[in-house]
């Protein structure tokens, strides 16, 4: 294995025509610039250099080595310009996962973040709504939802970012709608509306608090998603109980009213794999998230 340093030091003496010349242009004493070339000469069982008249000039040896020399540097100049860039997040790739509910509410303030800062990294965008079990499977950065106290597994470290309580979007002529809080027993013989074809989480959570509060709930509707379950229940064809943050821009013949004892509570986490957890990139996603998150639950307050 060639000594690249070594192979810097004889390239500097190649092109410089002596051992006094490349040491004044490295900054080494004569002496140390000719140890290195002889420490070269051992390693690869060569005569690189010869002398002449004052000089020194590379043999046919030096001359095909140094010829090699300049290509090897130039590639190693590249890598250590490749490591430098992704060091400071300036190149490279980040992958984020996502569930629907946050895609078009919280992505786009995160994904301009991360671009403007660092144009030259591509982000890959993900959804889904689990946390792949396999870790090699896991993106960089996931936003998740789960249980409070949830445990992300060993290599990854979980990030809260906020709570999201439930609420019943119910038409505005609905008996409940000027109601302050419902509690989740007076829903039991409405007509439910489904919002959440995954089965997810998100349903599951809501089905034990419905479980906690004497009933099971009778979904008339089973809609994919929060959007249209809301339109439904616009519609007039029932009710639906989903986490707060989906209930922020609500059509007019709608309204949303906090469920109460029990309420259920959603907690929202981002997911980081330590490995990358330092790198610009990542820390600049994550206190977008923050951000989001904060200003996302500001206006539901607000509102």
């Amino acid at each position: 294995m060639l000594d690249v340093h070594r192979l810097r030091v004889f390239r500097s003496v190649v092109a410089s025509g002596s051992i006094g010349a490349a040491a004044a242009n490295l900054g080494y004493t004569p002496s140390a610039v000719s140890q290195h070339v002889s420490a070269l000469q051992r390693e690869t069982g060569l005569k690189l250099l010869a002398r002449h008249g004052r000089g020194v000039r590379p043999t046919a040896a030096g001359h095909a080595l140094a010829a090699q020399a300049d290509g090897v540097l130039e590639r190693l100049g590249e890598a250590e310009s490749m490591v430098a860039d992704l060091r400071a997040g300036r190149t490279g790739s980040l992958s984020i996962a996502y569930f629907a509910s946050v895609g078009s509410a919280w992505l786009p303030d995160v994904v301009r973040a991360v671009t403007t800062q660092f144009p030259g990294v591509r982000l890959d965008l993900e959804l889904a709504e689990h946390i792949p079990d396999k870790t090699e499977d896991r993106a960089d950065l996931q936003i998740c939802v789960a249980q409070a106290g949830f445990e992300a597994g060993s290599g990854f470290t979980a990030h809260h970012l906020i709570d999201d309580p439930y609420v019943a979007v119910l038409p505005r002529g609905h008996r409940f709608a000027g109601r302050d809080e419902i509690e989740l027993a007076e829903l039991a013989d409405e007509s439910w509306v489904d919002n959440d074809f995954a089965r997810g989480w998100c349903r599951r959570n809501l089905l034990e608090a419905c479980t906690a509060a004497g009933f099971s709930p009778t979904f008339h509707v089973e809609a994919h998603d929060y959007a249209t379950a809301v339109a439904f229940v616009e519609a007039g064809i029932g009710m639906t109980v989903l986490p707060e943050l989906g209930a922020v821009h609500l059509p007019g013949a709608t309204v949303a009213v906090p469920v109460v004892r029990p309420t259920p509570v959603r907690s929202i986490y981002a997911v980081v794999q330590e490995a990358v957890a330092h790198t610009p990139p990542v820390v600049a996603a994550l206190e977008a998230l923050r951000q989001t998150a904060a200003a996302s639950r500001a206006a539901v307050v607000a509102a």
